[in-house]
């Protein structure tokens, strides 16, 4: 192997050690599944490896979530078997406590319900409230306007906003007297 090679596999090495785990997390995120984000890391990181040498320096990680979100809507497009619904998933019956694990539980259904948004919605909101990207960044990686990645992340939180309301109302609604009867039916 060459130095130039040597070199640029030092280079890659650095990068993924660095940006993995934020891709990971970003793909978790835009799947909901973690065997799926792990195959869509790896892909993207593949890509990404093999376009290094026209990577920009520090643009890498732009890059590099640019092709995470482009083979997620590839795969998307090409296995499309998600059901999409107006209603949100069914409440987990065993939450009947608000106290610090609520805290975990609303991440969980947050996860939940983004999966429920279509899926450039989805990926605005994840891409600039979880990742941090500004609205630019947002369209670049994209490749649609800032006006559509504002008014696709406003869409989106407003339909997590109303569901995430309706989840804590129903919780809410719930007595303990009642979650035990329902607990007791089974």
């Amino acid at each position: 192997m060459s130095r130039r090679s040597d070199a640029r596999d030092a280079d890659f090495t650095a990068f993924m050690t660095q940006a993995g785990p934020a891709l990971l997390r970003t793909a978790w995120l835009l799947t909901g599944d973690h065997d799926k984000a792990q195959e869509l890391t790896q892909a993207s990181l593949v890509k990404t490896y093999v376009a290094w040498p026209r990577v920009r320096e520090g643009e890498a990680l732009a890059y590099a979530r640019r092709i995470l979100v482009s083979h997620r809507t590839d795969v998307w497009r090409a296995t499309r078997r998600e059901l999409v619904t107006d209603a949100p998933p069914e409440q987990d019956e065993r939450r009947s406590r608000r106290d610090d694990v609520q805290t975990s539980d609303d991440r969980d259904l947050v996860v939940r319900l983004l999966r429920t948004l279509p899926e450039q919605q989805r990926t605005v909101v994840v891409l600039r409230y979880y990742t941090d990207l500004s609205e630019q960044a947002t369209a670049e990686v994209l490749g649609i306007s800032v006006g559509a990645v504002k008014s696709a992340g406003s869409r989106g939180l407003a339909a997590l906003r109303a569901a995430l309301a309706a989840a804590h109302a129903a919780d809410a609604s719930r007595t303990p007297e009642r979650t035990e009867r329902e607990r007791s039916a089974r």
